[in-house]
C-alpha cells in the first residue's frame, strides 16, 4: 500500500497519526487477477495489519476521502472502536459516505473550518424483473441501517432526522457538523472548541459525582452519630452501675 494515500506515522512515544487519503474499498477481481496494487485504495484487511502495529496510547486518524465500500467502512470503524487507547478522528478535507462512518469512531471528532462531511444512503446498480428491483431496494435499506445506528448513537439525533439527512445526501461544514453532534470539536483560526454536548455531559457527570460524595458524607456522618450514641449509652450504663 502506497504511503501517499494510506500511512501510519509514529510521531513520538505517545502519538501515532494515521492518514486515510484514498478510496475505501477492496481490490477488484481484475486487480486481484492481474496482481495490481492500486495505490489510492484503503481496505480493511491492510488497515487491520497496520493498526496492529500501533504501540502508542494515542491515535489520530486524519481523513480525506470520498468514501467507497459500505462493508469496508464498517469494518474499519469496528477496528478503530476496538483500539485500546485514546482515538481522535479529524477531517483534513472531505469525509464522505463510508469515510464519514469511519470519522464517527473517534472519541474526539475534529472538524476544521476547511473540512466537509457528507452522509447519504447506500446505493448500487440493479437489474432484473420487478421482484429483483424491489429486493434490491429492500437490501439497500438494510445495508444502510448500521450507518444510521452509528450516526444516531454518536450524535444523539433521532433516527427519523438521520434518515432524512441521508435521504437528502446532506453535506455539512464544521458549524453544522458541530451543531448536529457529528463533530465534538471544531478548529477555527487555530483555536479549538469543544462541543456543548460534551461539556453538558461533563457537567452532568460532575453533578452526579458531587451527589454521590454528598451521600457518602451523609452516611459517614450517620455512622459517626451512631458511634457517639453508643458511647453515650455505654457511659450512662457504667454510671448507673457505678462501674
Amino acid at each position: 500500500m502506497s504511503e501517499k494515500y494510506f500511512q501510519f506515522v509514529r510521531v513520538d512515544d505517545l502519538m501515532t497519526e494515521l492518514y486515510i487519503y484514498g478510496e475505501i474499498r477492496k481490490p477488484s477481481l481484475i486487480e486481484q487477477w492481474l496482481e495490481i496494487d492500486d495505490e489510492t485504495r484503503v481496505d480493511a484487511f491492510s488497515f487491520k495489519d497496520a493498526l496492529n502495529n500501533v504501540d502508542t496510547p494515542n491515535l489520530v486518524v486524519r481523513i480525506n476521502s470520498v468514501g467507497g465500500s459500505v462493508s469496508e467502512g464498517l469494518a474499519i470503524y469496528s477496528l478503530l472502536k476496538d483500539f485500546k487507547g485514546h482515538l481522535i478522528t479529524k477531517v483534513d478535507g472531505w469525509a464522505c459516505s463510508a469515510a464519514s462512518v469511519i470519522f464517527m469512531a473517534g472519541q474526539e471528532r475534529v472538524m476544521p473550518e476547511s473540512a466537509l462531511l457528507m452522509i447519504h444512503n447506500a446505493w448500487t446498480y440493479a437489474e432484473g424483473d420487478p421482484n429483483d428491483l424491489r429486493k434490491a431496494a429492500d437490501d439497500l435499506e438494510m445495508i444502510t441501517k448500521p450507518s444510521i445506528n452509528i450516526y444516531c448513537s454518536k450524535t444523539g439525533l433521532s433516527e427519523d432526522e438521520v434518515k432524512s439527512m441521508m435521504d437528502n445526501e446532506t453535506w455539512m461544514d464544521y458549524n453544522i457538523a458541530f451543531e448536529k453532534g457529528f463533530a465534538t470539536n471544531v478548529e477555527k483560526d487555530g483555536e479549538a472548541q469543544q462541543s456543548v454536548k460534551d461539556i453538558t455531559k461533563y457537567m452532568k457527570d460532575l453533578v452526579s459525582k458531587n451527589i454521590e460524595l454528598e451521600k457518602k458524607l451523609e452516611s459517614f456522618q450517620k455512622i459517626k452519630e451512631n458511634e457517639k450514641n453508643i458511647v453515650e449509652k455505654k457511659d450512662d450504663w457504667e454510671s448507673f452501675f457505678n462501674l
